[in-house]
């Protein structure tokens, strides 16, 4: 499975790394993601997640399943 945050759609970004003479490799930036399941009491089971650490103050912000369904919405999140 890729490093994408299921979420907020948080994915690898490319960049230099950027030596002290400027010269410049090619690099990767990857997001914070953490794999973790949630209890969906709307639909009174589990699911496993893999979340950036912004998805998971989004979802304590504003809900698990109010969070779920912005990502479906979106299509960060398959079913």
């Amino acid at each position: 499975m890729s490093r994408i945050c299921e979420i907020t759609g948080k994915k690898v970004i490319t960049g230099n790394n950027v030596s002290h003479s400027h010269s410049k490799t090619r690099r990767k930036f990857y997001p914070n993601l953490q794999t973790k399941k949630f209890y969906i009491p709307e639909e009174n089971k589990w699911i496993t997640l893999k979340v950036s650490a912004a998805g998971l103050r989004n979802i304590n912000k504003k809900g698990i399943f109010v969070c779920l369904k912005e990502a479906r919405e979106k299509g960060y999140l398959k079913g």
